[in-house]
């Protein structure tokens, strides 16, 4: 029987010190070959008993096997150079050299496919599986052959499409598309980003979730959200349209936030992954914090549809503060629990 209150993760987890280096973004690997495909796989399995040390009932790979979120799904389609970089300007927040989109994108063959299949092996719990979601993907490149980002977007919409129908295939329960994007480009999420996101799902009998939040922890967003005011109420402009669409589960940052927690009054309906675990700060959650946010939210969501989550991903953070986070998401949530079946 599937618990009240589940927990899970945003995405990210801390990777091992001996594949990458800690606490950090885009960081090299400190194998190649045959060792690196190895040492995927065992942080890959480590990062899944850490999870179920901490109690945690929904989980992911910890995206052990990538460099980063999005970079890495791109980094195996067609019509991508890497070697051609241009620096761009991502979200408005940061420059950042990137990859220049040169002609038709495609995918040539699953790109974590066999990893699923891997995670699926190892574990009989519900798995997440997170990619990039079309908007997020345009925002992280330069475009030299499309000129358009709303066409772009729509083609990246088709082969996530094609990488999903396998991941769900392989046996992903929960297949979330990632799309920080979401809070900056307003006017093009509503005009086609939500659209293109539900090309991305089309066909899908599995769950599934969009995660917008407003950044890992590093300077470049945490500098970014000091401007935003007393009141973060960015999620009121796209959650309307986003709760008449046919995803499945919203995922959002609450905790240590300034978003009013009644804007998710705007997804009833919506299964919602409350952020109850701060993942810009080392300072470790207690039980009663976590149990606290979880309340809050159930002012605005059903119990039935509530799962307790982190706020974004937590791969710059050390492993010791991650995986205490971890046990206190999972603390806070049995609390909780109780408190409702009592």
């Amino acid at each position: 029987m599937k618990p009240l209150l589940p927990t899970s993760t945003a995405g990210s987890l801390p990777k091992p010190s001996w594949i990458a280096e800690p606490e950090k973004l885009w960081s090299p690997w400190k194998l190649q070959g045959d060792e690196l495909a190895d040492a995927k796989r065992d942080a890959l399995s480590l990062s899944l008993h850490e999870q179920q040390q901490a109690g945690i009932d929904i989980v992911s790979d910890g995206e052990q096997s990538r460099q980063h979120f999005v970079t890495t799904f791109i980094e195996h389609l067609g019509g991508v150079d890497f070697e051609k970089r241009e620096t761009v300007r991502i979200r408005d927040r940061y420059d950042a050299s990137v990859p220049t989109v040169v002609g038709p994108v495609s995918r040539r063959q699953g790109v974590f496919v066999d990893d699923a299949r891997f995670l699926r092996q190892q574990t009989r719990q519900p798995i997440k599986w997170a990619l990039p979601g079309p908007m997020t993907m345009i925002d992280t490149l330069y475009d030299g052959h499309y000129r358009s980002r709303e066409k772009l977007a729509w083609e990246f919409a088709k082969i996530l499409n094609q990488e999903a129908r396998e991941l769900e295939a392989a046996g992903v329960d929960i297949i979330q598309f990632d799309e920080p994007a979401f809070n900056v480009f307003f006017d093009e999420v509503n005009d086609w980003g939500i659209a293109t996101l539900e090309r991305a799902i089309e066909g899908l009998q599995c769950e599934t979730a969009v995660h917008i939040c407003y950044g890992y922890g590093i300077p470049a967003n945490t500098e970014w959200k000091k401007t935003l005011g007393s009141a973060w109420r960015q999620y009121e402009r796209v959650f309307p349209k986003l709760q008449a669409s046919s995803i499945g589960m919203v995922s959002l940052e609450c905790h240590n936030s300034r978003v009013p927690m009644a804007l998710i009054e705007l997804l009833r309906g919506k299964k919602i992954m409350v952020g109850a675990i701060d993942v810009a700060s080392n300072a470790v959650e207690t039980p009663e914090d976590v149990a606290d946010t979880l309340r809050r939210a159930l002012q605005f969501v059903d119990a039935d549809k509530l799962c307790a989550c982190t706020n974004c991903g937590m791969a710059p953070l050390p492993r010791t503060i991650a995986r205490a986070k971890l046990e206190a998401l999972s603390a806070g949530a049995a609390i909780v629990r109780r408190e409702l079946s009592s």
